[in-house]
This record gives structure tokens, C-alpha cells and sequence, in this order.
């Protein structure tokens, strides 16, 4: 159970115990103690992107904060994907890669793995530093049809907007009569060659379904018109990867939870309601503490942690080259401001964004690290007796950039505290 900073420090100086980690400080007892502890819930607010977590018994909040969990798997698995198709592909004898079956019972998608197993590890890393009794799981059972029609039951289910379409884009191409829908279509051609345009990129968080998708023309297919007809089209969409996430993962966690804790389960709106008794904003650590029955008890700051990639195996980099656009005079890239082709041997080019260059702020480079570095972005470390976080290296790995300092130290110069690797526990003392 958590005790006093001042019987901590007596107990480290007369050595009966010993420092586990440094935020959240926590110690260890090097004597038997006996099993006196309290109950102890825990609360869980989990999400797609953030972990609210609390910790409370019934006089006070133990530990509580807020978790950004690590973003851009998808992205990290394609490129992953596409370097070992390459390396297989020239290796004509290399043997065929694993059959992985997507339709066994359990089985979830790479990214969607990689959020369920954050949410476990770090529930076990609470469990280690403090003697949890109980955990309360927010746990909401989506219905996303029931969203877009609250009146949907039965077998409306299976009868929905697509009914009868081998898939989407023939269904979208039906429903807009295969006419390009651009009101100023200026292309003269008898047989126009139609295209499935996303109105909302998919890079934004855009879907397939069909109420983000519109028939133009190879013509109107443009970058130009995402600001232009297409704002109006349709009102802007919401996607639902959170909710589909929690859909996916709820049982599962639940299940794999269960079997070393107690485990009770919480929905949303009885956290909202009980927020909003006690007067608290909106945030994942209020919305834990709700969730773990907490009402009077003393509270404490709450703990900022981030998820950091653990190892970057890429020894090669591009950075692309910056220009600033003519148009609004916004700093972009090259590729963003591209010529247009989309394929060679057809005439299928889109607007030439070339012409929108209006000054080169700086060159497209490759950087390739010829060795790992010793120090990596968010490590924390010492420099002339104050501790800053690593915002990255420089001059293959001999100078470190500090968050707090505007000029490059050299490695020698500095001495490491602690390595930020996995789940992070920011300082709120340390700027970062």
C-alpha cells in the first residue's frame, strides 16, 4: 500500500527497501510485512486512442492519469508489408511466408492487436505497484447501424442500403445514375471514364462505406476539388473506429482480464451520469474515476503517460522537400505538390500541383543511421545538473537535440536517467 515520502525516505536510508521505478516513484520492502492492504479498485476508461485509469480506495485516489497510446500501426504494418513482399520477390527460391488464417476464432487484425495488447500490458503494470482487489471495465456494445437508424430491428439488419450489390463501388455508381455528380463537369466525352471518389480521405479518417463515396469523372478526380463542390456535397462524416474498435475488443478483454482478477463491467452513460453528480469535466481520468465508484475521496495530480515506439529498425530515411503553396502560402511538400500522372501508359493525369511552387524552403534528403543510437527520442537525461527529455540526434548519433535547451549537446556531455521506452510517465516537473 502506498505510505508517507517521509517514511519512504526513512526505509531507503536505513536500506529496507529499494526503488522499483522513479515516476511513479515507487519502492520495494527488503522485509517481511505481512498481507495488511485494503481494497483497492481499479477503473478503466478504455478507448481507441487514450486509457483513462484510477486507482481508489474509500478515503482517497491512489493513482490516476490519462495513457496516449502509440498511433500509426496501420501505416508501420503496410511499410513493413511492402519491404518483405520486395525482399521475397527477389528471392525467387525463398520459400512461401506463413498462411495465416484471419478466420480462426480469436484472431484480430495487427493494429486492432496492438491497442487490445497496450490495454492488457498496462493494466499488469498497475497490478504490480499496487495490490488491486477489483477491476471496473467501460465497455460500451456499439450498435453502429443503430446510430445511423434508431428504429432498425430485426431483419433490417440484413437488409440494408446495399442489398443486392456485388460490392460498394458498383452500388455507388447505380446509385448516382453513372453520371459524374460534379455540377460543373466541363468533359466533352461520350463515354466519360467514371471513377469511386472518397469525399473524405481515407488517411483522415475517411471510410469505404457508401455515404463517403461520389461518382466523378477522370477529369473532376482532382485534389482541387476537395475544396471546392465537394465541401457542400455532404455534411462532414464521422467515422466510427472507436467505436468499432471497442465492439471488437470488449469481450476479449473482459475474458483475458478475468482470469487473474476480478472484473466487473461499466457502460457509458452510467459514467456520464455519475460525472455530471459530481460536477467534473470531461476527461478519460474523471471518467475512470466515476467508473471506479469513486465519489468524496481525496485526489491526487494526475499522471501524463505516453506510449513510445520501442525500436525503430529503419536505418534509412527520406524527407521530403518543403515548398510554400501560391495559393495560401502554407508550407507543403513535394508530395503534395505533385505533377498529376497517376498512371503512364493512360491519360488519366490529374491537375499538375507543380505550378503551385512558389519558393523551395528546403531539400528532399536521405538520411541512413549507420549504426543504433545510444539515445532515442523521450530518454530522459542530465545535463549540467537538470533533467530533459531527448528530442532526437544529430550528426549520426554524437549530438543529442534536449527539449528544453534550443542547441545540439553532445552524447559525452550528458548522462542517461531513465530510457523512455513502452510507456512513458512524464515529469509534469520536466518540460516536455
Amino acid at each position: 500500500m502506498p505510505t508517507t515520502p517521509r517514511k519512504a525516505r526513512v526505509l531507503l536510508k536505513e536500506g529496507k527497501a529499494e526503488v522499483v521505478q522513479r515516476n511513479p516513484f515507487t519502492i520495494r520492502l527488503l522485509y517481511k510485512s505481512g498481507n495488511a492492504t485494503q481494497p483497492v479498485t481499479l477503473g478503466i476508461d478504455s478507448g481507441y486512442l487514450n486509457i483513462g485509469f484510477s486507482v481508489v480506495t474509500k478515503k482517497e485516489e491512489l493513482i490516476a492519469g490519462e495513457v496516449k497510446l502509440l498511433d500509426g500501426m496501420v501505416e508501420r504494418n503496410q511499410e513493413r508489408i511492402m519491404y518483405r513482399r520486395n525482399r521475397r520477390n527477389r528471392l525467387w527460391h525463398r520459400r512461401k511466408g506463413f498462411n495465416v488464417n484471419t478466420n480462426r476464432e480469436g484472431w484480430l487484425a495487427p493494429s486492432i492487436k496492438h491497442k487490445f495488447d497496450s490495454h492488457i500490458r498496462f493494466v499488469n503494470k498497475i497490478a504490480e505497484i499496487l495490490p488491486i482487489s477489483e477491476i471496473i471495465l467501460e465497455t460500451t456494445n456499439f450498435d453502429i447501424q443503430k446510430i445511423k437508424n434508431p428504429e432498425i430491428n430485426g431483419t433490417q439488419y440484413q437488409e440494408g442500403e446495399q442489398k443486392g450489390y456485388d460490392n460498394v463501388k458498383a452500388y455507388v455508381l447505380h446509385r448516382d445514375g453513372y453520371k459524374c455528380q460534379n455540377p460543373d463537369c466541363k468533359n466533352k466525352d461520350a463515354n466519360p471514364k467514371l471513377q469511386v471518389h472518397h469525399i473524405k480521405y481515407r488517411c483522415n479518417g475517411g471510410s469505404n462505406r457508401s455515404d463517403n463515396l461520389i461518382t466523378l469523372c477522370s477529369k473532376c478526380h482532382t485534389p482541387k476539388n476537395h475544396k471546392g463542390f465537394l465541401l457542400t456535397w455532404k455534411p462532414k462524416i464521422k467515422g466510427f473506429k472507436p467505436e468499432t474498435f471497442m465492439s471488437t475488443v470488449r469481450q476479449m478483454l473482459l475474458n483475458t482480464l478475468s482470469k487473474h482478477l476480478k472484473i466487473a463491467e461499466s457502460f457509458g452513460y452510467l459514467t456520464k451520469e455519475k460525472r455530471q453528480n459530481l460536477g467534473l469535466e470531461k476527461t478519460h481520468y474523471n471518467d475512470a474515476f466515476c467508473i471506479a465508484n469513486g465519489s468524496t475521496q481525496i485526489r491526487h495530480n494526475p499522471f501524463n503517460v505516453i506510449q513510445i515506439r520501442r525500436n525503430n529498425r529503419s536505418f534509412s530515411k527520406f524527407y521530403d522537400a518543403k515548398y510554400i503553396d501560391s495559393r495560401d502560402g502554407s508550407t507543403k511538400s513535394g508530395k503534395e505538390l505533385y505533377c498529376g500522372r497517376t498512371t503512364r501508359n493512360k491519360n488519366l493525369n490529374t491537375e499538375n500541383l507543380r505550378n503551385y511552387r512558389l519558393k523551395k524552403i528546403s531539400c528532399g534528403r536521405f538520411s541512413i543511421r549507420k549504426s543504433r543510437y545510444p539515445l532515442q527520442p523521450m530518454d530522459l537525461v542530465e545535463f549540467d545538473g537538470i533533467k530533459q527529455y531527448v528530442r532526437g540526434t544529430q550528426n549520426l548519433g554524437k549530438y543529442v537535440a534536449l527539449k528544453g535547451s534550443t542547441k545540439p549537446v553532445a552524447v559525452a556531455k550528458v548522462s542517461i536517467v531513465k530510457y523512455g521506452k513502452g510507456f512513458c510517465w512524464i515529469d509534469p516537473k520536466i518540460q516536455c
